[in-house]
């Protein structure tokens, strides 16, 4: 832990280190998915109120609409909620949130938090050719909010090469804690995938956390729970699974935080997408640079 953090960040630290991560996003699994109707309708009603949810984005703000508050919190945006930015060789945010880093990876190192940096090799669960793939190329890191839109998009059009479930451990993923847990990103659980695109490889990265009962694609369905304890690699073929720019990917069932990667030489970020700025998804976040 380096000196710089303050008494709250140690304690913040210490406790997430000891709390049983599993079984506690287990239990939220479990609550999200009650379906009588008095509980999950007050569940709604109070979270909209606590984290003053726009619902008129929502394509339907009934909570009777919902057979449970998991259904609502990853419910389906109205038309024309989200309009993509035009251009299919700019790189549209995938999700509605906060980005904590965004810039060029430094090698094969990322920057996690002021003073704290991740290693790509671990974040891609040990895959040397993978990180030679991204080494040097362009990264952004966004944290979802659970007030935000919790559905995934296509940053690019592309072409599903493979997916990987990397175990771990399920961190929060707010602010404090990215700030006091080291190399957090590449500890958490999450699940890569793969895509060929214009820009050349495009990874995207949905990392786990605390409460995050279950991951999902749209090729797969619900990804975890289970949790397993080894690493699960999968290969497509090339016209198995085409998604369009825009496109829905998969979600988070409960929120979480996405990490883009872009190889090296092909994209570049936009002056208005820096740490700290408020993405919705299909903003634009910088465009391609080279195709291929």
């Amino acid at each position: 832990m380096t000196e710089s953090l303050s008494r709250a960040d140690r304690a913040n630290a210490w406790l997430q280190e000891h709390l049983p991560h599993h079984a506690l996003s287990g239990l939220m699994h479990r609550l999200t998915r009650i379906t009588w109707r008095p509980f999950k309708n007050t569940l709604i009603r109070g979270f909209s109120r606590l984290y003053d949810i726009d619902l008129t984005e929502a394509a339907s703000a009934d909570p009777d609409a919902y057979p449970n508050f998991n259904a609502f919190f990853t419910r389906a945006l109205r038309d024309g909620a989200r309009p993509l930015a035009p251009g299919e060789t700019v790189i549209a945010s995938p999700v509605d949130g906060l980005i904590g880093q965004i810039g060029a990876i430094q090698g094969t190192s990322l920057i996690q938090a002021k003073g704290r940096s991740f290693s790509l090799l671990e974040l891609l669960g040990g895959d040397a050719a993978l990180t030679e793939t991204f080494a040097g190329g362009n990264y952004a890191v966004i944290y979802l909010s659970p007030r935000d839109y919790h559905r995934i998009h296509m940053p690019l059009a592309g072409a599903l090469l493979r997916t990987g479930y990397i175990p771990g451990r399920l961190f929060s993923v707010n602010e404090a804690t990215v700030r006091a847990v080291p190399n957090l990103y590449a500890r958490n659980e999450r699940l890569i995938t793969v895509f060929d695109t214009g820009a050349g490889p495009m990874a995207v990265i949905l990392v786990g956390a605390i409460f995050v009962g279950s991951m999902q694609t749209v090729w797969s369905g619900v990804v975890t729970p289970p949790y397993r304890q080894v690493p699960e690699w999968h290969r497509f073929g090339e016209d198995s699974v085409r998604l369009a720019r825009g496109a829905e990917l998969g979600r988070f069932n409960m929120g979480s935080t996405v990490i883009l990667l872009l190889p090296a030489g092909r994209t570049a970020w936009d002056a208005d997408a820096q740490a700290g700025a408020f993405m919705r998804m299909g903003q634009a976040l910088g465009r391609v640079t080279r195709i291929e």
